[in-house]
């Protein structure tokens, strides 16, 4: 039974197959016990048992084989069970702690919101050409960040909602997957400048339609559909407001039509798609300059290509800072334009007072918006708050418990507190739901080796598909396991392709190595580059090896971030008061 258990889910059977296992075995016991009875097995074959001379010599070796099977056997079970309890046993408990916290968190989140959540589904493009499906799919992005919008409701986001496209899950699945009471979803036909708009509202627990409704309009009336969606949500859940339901922003709907595909590009975060991108965003702002949206698009493509290594503008941070700033221009309480803001003042400047500022008027405006949270979390991180930055992490799972990323982030903070095992669980957790996740297997390597566990870093080093953090992860692996040559052949390979790019790893990496003077270099290097990982080296426990040289001291102050400058950041996110519900301040 036991090996039931492990193999049966491996071949994707469940505990239905398992119960008929048992069941079978039940029946079979009877028939089994009455043959060993009736006949008994020797060297000649197998005989009726009266038939047998029990005093011979046939008999007496049939006994000494037997005894050596039986003996063979129990040895044999004996080792698989002291296998299965000691090293099948651990890996199987982690996976159940992991999943008991997952749902833990999102059962919270939902007995706060009780009946008042909901995840916005994708749209199903009807309109007969794949192309098109950028405008039901920003359809379902729009009417999501507008609900989203409404502090009374949970909603959920779109990394999570997007999860189920394309699937065949039923209503139940998905309300038990998210622990959301409603599912809103419909369907989109786009033909000329005429649209229909099917939409529908299902209480997920009774897998039944509560409200439904097909809009047939002229392609102009398109924000006014969404308004119209969002507040029938708002009365059919009862929901009771502080404030008049939030609108969409208008625009005209040729700017619109190129701001979604604008946006869909930019999520395959390649040149060619961010170059294009970018220019569908300047269509977009040619018809309506004052489109705070498109112009926050276009700061965000600038922002992600100079701080990825992407392409390299002479002036990209600048680039990307004035497009935010066009944004707030057209639309004075934009929050993400103040979240792109804060973004670039981390990785740019190292300014975590301005930062900080940004960050705190964009959770002003939109305290619920999963996106700036995620942001948030980075900064608390670059100010070496990392149990604040765990508990904001906790509560974006609990609100968005399919989103790999968010995952991600969690396991970052529990590493650099020095909490290896739960990261590595979020970072598993990460991995379930993106198998492809970069950076996560070395990242499970580095907290592995933080333990010791050198073998097993290395099989999760080698397992990175991404190449940069491959490289990473190995250099320091080899180093543990005494293997210089190759921690220094791989080294090269990294200096060789990637030191402009990853000169603040690359420090750290030195670090790791015991190679001080390496370390200043890189890090002079990395401030030379403007590389935008030196916003985390606070939290970075790897540089701790050269905290007692002057250098670091001297080093931190130049980069605004030493103990001085760090307690001098006035940032709350007012999360403290709210910790325990799941709520942030300032909402109810």
């Amino acid at each position: 039974m036991q090996l039931a258990e492990i193999t049966f889910p491996a071949f994707g059977l469940s505990d239905q197959a398992i119960l008929v296992l048992i069941v079978a075995l039940a029946i079979g016991l009877v028939p089994a016990l009455t043959l060993a009875w009736v006949f008994e097995i020797t060297p000649e074959g197998i005989k009726r048992e009266r038939d047998l001379d029990r005093a011979g010599d046939l008999a007496r070796r049939t006994n000494n084989f037997l005894d050596r099977l039986i003996i063979v056997l129990l040895a044999l079970g004996v080792t698989y069970l002291a296998f299965d309890k000691f090293l099948l046993d651990p890996v199987r408990d982690e996976a159940r702690i992991e999943a008991a916290r997952e749902k833990g968190r999102a059962e919270a989140s939902g007995r706060v919101y009780g009946e008042k959540s909901i995840v916005v589904l994708p749209f199903i493009n009807l309109s007969g050409d794949p192309e098109q499906e950028y405008f039901s799919d920003g359809m379902s992005e729009q009417l999501l960040e507008l609900l989203s919008r409404i502090p009374e409701l949970r909603v959920i986001s779109r990394a999570s909602a997007f999860s189920f496209k394309g699937k065949n899950v039923g209503m139940q699945e998905i309300a038990d997957q998210l622990s959301v009471s409603h599912v809103l979803d419909g369907s989109v036909r786009l033909a000329g400048d005429q649209v229909r708009i099917t939409a529908q509202l299902i209480d997920a627990q009774a897998d039944a339609n509560i409200w439904s409704q097909k809009y047939d309009r002229p392609i102009d009336d398109i924000f006014a559909i969404q308004d119209e969606i969002a507040a029938i949500v708002v009365q059919e859940l009862k929901v009771k407001l502080l404030q008049q339901t939030p609108t969409v922003q208008h625009t005209k709907p040729e700017a619109f039509a190129l701001y979604l595909q604008a946006r869909q590009l930019s999520r395959s975060g390649t040149e060619e798609a961010y170059q294009r991108s970018s220019e569908l965003y300047q269509e977009s702002l040619s018809i309506d300059p004052n489109y705070a949206a498109a112009w926050n698009g276009l700061a965000v493509n600038y922002f992600k290509q100079f701080s990825r290594g992407i392409r390299y503008f002479d002036d990209g941070y600048g680039r990307a800072r004035e497009a935010a700033r066009k944004a707030l221009d057209a639309d004075p309480a934009y929050s993400p334009a103040f979240a792109t803001l804060g973004l670039i003042a981390m990785d740019d400047a190292n300014d975590l007072v301005e930062a900080a500022r940004h960050f705190e008027r964009a959770l002003e405006l939109a305290p619920h918006d999963l996106e700036i949270i995620r942001h948030v979390v980075v900064l608390l991180q670059g100010l070496g708050r990392l149990d604040e930055a765990i508990a904001l992490g906790q509560y974006a799972i609990g609100r968005d418990p399919v989103n790999a990323p968010n995952y991600a982030n969690l396991g970052n903070s529990y590493r650099w507190s020095r909490r290896p095992e739960e990261a590595i669980s979020a970072y598993r957790a990460a991995l379930r739901l993106s198998p492809d996740l970069g950076a996560a297997q070395s990242f499970i390597g580095i907290a592995l080796l933080a333990q010791g566990r050198h073998p097993e870093a290395l099989e999760s080093m080698e397992r990175e598909p991404f190449e940069p953090y491959r490289l990473i992860g190995l250099t320091m692996v080899y180093h543990s396991l005494g293997e210089a040559a190759k921690s220094d052949a791989v080294l090269a390979q990294l200096i060789e392709k990637y030191g402009h790019e990853w000169a603040y790893n690359i420090a750290y990496v030195h670090a790791w190595r015991g190679d001080t003077e390496g370390v200043f270099q890189w890090l002079d290097n990395a401030v030379a580059f403007a590389d935008p990982g030196l916003s985390l080296i606070v939290a970075e426990p790897q540089f701790a090896p050269v905290h007692d040289d002057p250098r670091w001291a001297a080093f931190m102050e130049r980069l605004g971030k030493s103990p001085r400058q760090l307690a001098a950041v006035v940032f709350e996110t007012g999360l403290k008061d709210q910790a325990a519900t799941g709520r942030l301040s300032g909402t109810d």
